[in-house]
């Protein structure tokens, strides 16, 4: 069972990861309309898993990863800046398909009641 204050920190770290987002300006990422899933960070703080996905679909994703993991520096920066940790924990990118999954699961939702 997490504790109170990894719970704290890993909502933290989310907020400031989805402002920290809407600043990047490479292409891989601000075309694919990136949203965070989830974030699972590790008990010691040393590593954290960022869950993304796209719209626009799983391959859309992984290249946005590519992007968000060439531009992971700026980002530990800016995430220091913001979120007190005495050490940052390395940031894994992840991809998914969950956006996409759960937007046909609407669909057929949607056609079941017509």
């Amino acid at each position: 069972m997490p504790s109170y204050k990894l719970q704290r920190v890993t909502r933290d770290v989310e907020r400031e990861l989805t402002v920290i987002l809407q600043k990047i300006k490479d292409p891989r990422v601000k075309d694919s309309l990136v949203n965070i899933v989830n974030v699972d960070l590790s008990n010691d703080y040393s590593h954290c898993k960022i869950y993304i996905s796209s719209i626009k679909g799983l391959e859309t994703s992984k290249i946005a990863a590519q992007g968000l993991k060439s531009a992971s520096g700026y980002i530990k920066r800016e995430l220091s800046n913001s979120v007190k940790l005495r050490q940052m924990p390395n940031l894994i990118f992840v991809p998914t398909d969950s956006i996409e999954y759960s937007a046909n699961i609407s669909k057929m939702l949607e056609d079941l009641s017509k």
